[in-house]
């Protein structure tokens, strides 16, 4: 016997783009600090929608053709542009989205600050018009969070049945055929990631204390996010592997690409926010991502000189918040014009995690290339303040 699950928020198998507004109370999504990426980009996405004449499979809000776009950003015949939502190789977009079309699950893998969590939201976004059916993965995740709950006091009223089943993200993805989202896979234990051994395989959820299961109806998919640097934290057992496809989230090919990105979001966190423009800031963006990228690479840019890597990541994400604390710190202790006194704090922090280890790295990094560097001696002299 199967068991029909009623969505908690009364959301149908097509909810409409104002779902987030209902969840949040009614608040518009000029007004919630971080709108869902349905809400975020409502008009691209009906833009999409409108032209999009391609093949959907079942219950995609687009077509495999039109997700890719979505993410990657493109111009549509009526002139509509498009923003990139991930700036990469467009193989690795296509694979991830083809995936999600077939019956099995997508494991999206990276080092910290690859925007795993980001592209994983998009995808949800594009494809059901809800990213919210999210588990977060941690070491304390219960087996509940992925199969159901119970009400207990209806438990103890009336005893197992559904009025007292409270459905996970997953079990709600698997009834309206929708895109489950699993956060942080390899940080949930062992014994609880194998629960979706099952649900991936047999595209079922057993419900025993009810004699029932839940079958998944078309449309059901799952996107797993999981960190290189986790790896033997809670490996993954070859069994659940197996019921993914991996695609690898490099870091960006380029300082250039890396510059764009960083941008990018700076602009976008900065309106919502509502930070101004910063004027010129390009400048200390570049110069951000270069420190970064160098003492990530254990080489400098030109490749004359070695360097120690630090033990944080240094990831694209950390430099889009080391710029956008640069920018709230112009606006508002400055002229708004970001200088390099803005971004120096925030790199010293991330850099800085251990702190007898990386300050000896750091210093070193200071006075054998910011300081020899042309058109970095404010740079330099800002660093060594905040340093000392």
């Amino acid at each position: 016997m199967s068991v029909s699950v009623e969505p908690t928020d009364s959301a149908s198998v097509n909810p409409p783009v104002s779902a987030t507004a209902k969840r949040a109370g009614g608040e518009s999504a000029g007004e919630v600090l971080r709108p869902h990426a349905e809400d975020a980009f409502a008009a691209e996405l009906a833009a999409l929608a409108a032209q999009d004449d391609r093949p959907r499979p079942a219950r995609w809000r687009l077509s495999p053709w039109a997700v890719a776009m979505y993410l990657q950003g493109g111009t549509l015949p009526d002139g509509t542009v498009i923003t990139p939502k991930y700036v990469g190789p467009r193989r690795l977009v296509e694979v991830a989205v083809t995936t999600l079309a077939t019956d099995r699950a997508l494991l999206l893998l990276g080092v910290p600050g690859t925007a795993k969590t980001w592209v994983s939201e998009h995808l949800a976004a594009a494809v059901s018009g809800d990213s919210t059916l999210l588990v977060q993965g941690t070491a304390g995740t219960p087996e509940e969070a992925i199969r159901y709950g119970w009400n207990y006091a209806e438990l103890l009223a009336h005893g197992p049945s559904r009025a007292a089943l409270v459905p996970s993200p997953v079990m709600r993805a698997m009834a309206e055929g929708m895109t489950a989202r699993v956060e942080e896979l390899t940080r949930i234990p062992a014994d609880v990631q194998d629960t979706l051994i099952t649900i991936l395989s047999e595209k079922t959820l057993p419900i025993p204390e009810l004699g029932s299961e839940v079958q998944a109806v078309r449309g059901f998919n799952l996107i797993a996010t999981a960190n290189d640097r986790d790896r033997g934290v809670n490996e993954l057992s070859s069994a659940l592997r197996r019921r993914f496809n991996t695609v690898v989230l490099p870091l960006p090919e380029s300082a250039d690409a890396e510059v764009d990105i960083v941008s990018r979001r700076v602009d976008q966190l900065g309106r919502s926010l509502d930070l101004p423009a910063a004027p010129d800031g390009i400048d200390e963006i570049r110069r951000v991502v270069t420190v970064f990228r160098e003492l990530r690479d254990g080489v400098t840019a030109d490749g004359r000189t070695k360097l120690k890597s630090p033990s944080g990541t240094l990831s694209t994400a950390e430099a889009i918040s080391v710029v956008t604390n640069g920018l709230a710190l112009a606006a508002h202790f400055g002229d708004g014009v970001l200088r390099a006194g803005d971004v120096a704090a925030g790199i010293l922090g991330a850099v800085v995690r251990d702190p007898a280890a990386d300050r000896v790295i750091w210093q070193e990094y200071l006075e054998a290339v910011v300081r020899e560097r042309d058109g970095w001696k404010d740079f330099y002299r800002a660093c060594r303040e905040v340093s000392s």
